[in-house]
Parts: structure tokens; sequence; C-alpha cells
């Protein structure tokens, strides 16, 4: 099998075992601690790739070929710090580890079936961690969901009505009227967001509203 220098192998497939990434212009450095790939039978997309019929992709529909495969991510959670392919199904995370075609290469995950109906996303020298949960929002202005994405927040909880002084005050959102508002407006975002309704006043009928 002819080899080749760790520098290339980093260009094409991103970080393997042992390399060492620095995250941005900090000075926070990990290292990979291992990786779920096989050496000589990653998968990537591309002209004269690896993902199409009789390598890394299987020549007919299954039941459990998944939807979309994340190729070569190095992950970052609470698990370890590795790379891997990631498999999605239904919408939901089907698997991590190694994904391709069981009856072509070595090592295949069950669960990481790549077929002619999988989308591919490539991920190589990307990192993949979880998404930031903020819950003290105060939603005066739509320019905060960008910003909240680029700092990783993926969930935002909390309440307004935009620029409005009990906006700038507090986390909530008055009555019936105003949360239609927001869920409306909300609609457009890519963003999980959740509203907090008001609720400081003693009559019960009006805490149900």
């Amino acid at each position: 099998m002819k080899k080749i220098s760790r520098k290339e192998y980093v260009s094409m497939y991103g970080p393997t075992t042992g390399d060492r990434v620095r995250l941005g212009d900090t000075n926070l450095i990990l290292e990979v601690e291992h990786d779920y790939t096989t050496y000589g039978e990653e998968i990537k997309f591309g002209g004269g790739k690896t993902i199409r019929d009789g390598m890394s992709q299987t020549n007919s529909p299954t039941s459990y070929e998944l939807d979309l495969v994340i190729t070569n991510a190095l992950i970052v959670d609470y698990t370890g710090i590795y790379k891997a392919d990631i498999g999605i199904k239904d919408g939901k995370i089907a698997g991590i580890g190694k994904a391709g075609n069981k009856d072509m290469q070595d090592g295949v995950d069950n669960n990481l079936c790549v077929g002619p109906a999988t989308e591919a996303l490539a991920a190589e020298g990307l990192i993949v961690t979880a998404g930031g949960i903020d819950t003290h929002i105060h939603f005066i202005s739509p320019q905060q969901i960008p910003t909240a994405f680029a700092s990783g927040i993926t969930t935002m909880i909390g309440g307004g009505t935009g620029p409005a002084d009990g906006t700038n005050a507090t986390t909530i959102t008055p009555g019936r009227n105003n949360l239609k508002s927001m869920l409306r407006a909300a609609e457009e975002y890519a963003m999980n967001l959740g509203f907090l309704a008001k609720g400081n006043v003693s009559y019960e009928p009006s805490l149900v509203d």
C-alpha cells in the first residue's frame, strides 16, 4: 500500500490520531485521541473520490442506508476528541464511526451504510461539537441570531417583543398577541427558539391567557 506524508493526509482527510489542532486564534490545543476511519478506506466526496458505486457506496437502495453522511469530522464533546464519520437517518444521528460500503470496505459500521440515496457533507478539517443553549435572552433585535450562531449557540430561550423597555429589562413576552407575533417572526430563522410568557399577576385567568 502506498503511503503519504502526514501533511498530505491531513490536507485530504483532516487530522488523525496524535495530531494537534489549535482552536482559532486562542492558545487552546486539541489532540486527536482516536480515528474511527480505516486508513486506506476513508470515504470522501468529489471528483475522483470514493463515494461512488462499487467503492464507498452500495449499488442498491436499502432500508438502512443513511440520508446524510458527514465525512471525516473532528468531533469534540464529553466523550473525547476523535475523528469519525457521522450518519444521519430520519433527522437523527444514526451512528458515529466508520461509514461506507460493507461489501467493499473493511471496518464499516452496520448502521453507517452509504447508498444511492445518501447525501454527503464534507467535514474534513472541520470541528463538530454540541451547540450551546442560552437561557437568558432579551429578544431585542433579529441580529442577535447570527451573532449567537457565530459563537456556537444553537438554542435561544427568553422573551421580549423587540426594541422595547420591557424587553430591555426582562426576558419574558407579555400577552397572547405578542407571543403570536414573536412566534411568527421566528419562523424564518434556523435557530431553536423558546419564548417565556409573562406571569407577574395574581389573577389566575390572566395567567392562563
